[in-house]
């Protein structure tokens, strides 16, 4: 759960968040968020998949009407270089969202995705149960993580940034 945390505070950090929590709410295993100095909201999963080692999987979305900023992360993954730009093509379980994307390695787990809003791209995630990044020229370290009920928490951080105070 440190790497989830982690995610939320990387997440944050990118628009402006403080340490503290102020409003927290759930939406199956989602976690919708505000924190008390940010001005936006996050919806953060993390799980463990057993057929993957046990590993951790944890992806943070937040967004505002400038930008969407996705941060993943996978304890499977060892990014030799922080702030080593990636290129990644970025899909749901039956749609491409953005082709040669560009994510920045946080650490050695973690990746994070800054995209321009486009409300297509919210359509599309809120529909998937899966989202998924093929690292170009990379194959082992492309990633297929379980998003589901994304629909109902892209919802809830909707209402969370619509009435944020």
């Amino acid at each position: 759960m440190k790497r989830f945390l982690l995610a939320v505070l990387l997440t944050a950090g990118v628009l402006g968040a403080g340490p503290a929590l102020a409003q927290q709410s759930r939406v199956g295993d989602w976690t919708i968020e505000k924190r008390t100095q940010d001005t936006h909201c996050n919806a953060s999963r993390g799980y463990k998949d057993k057929d993957d080692e046990n590993r951790d999987y944890v992806i943070v979305i937040t967004y505002s009407e400038k930008a969407i900023v996705i941060v993943m992360i996978y304890d499977g993954w060892e990014w030799e270089t922080t702030g080593e730009i990636l290129r990644v093509d970025v899909g749901t379980d039956d749609a491409d969202i953005m082709k040669k994307a560009k994510w920045e390695v946080m650490d050695k787990t973690t990746v994070r995705g800054i995209f321009e809003y486009d409300q297509s791209m919210m359509d599309r995630l809120s529909k998937a149960k899966r989202l998924t990044l093929d690292f170009e020229d990379d194959d082992d370290d492309s990633i297929e993580m379980q998003i589901p009920r994304a629909g109902e928490a892209l919802a809830a951080l909707k209402f969370c940034e619509e009435n944020r105070k």
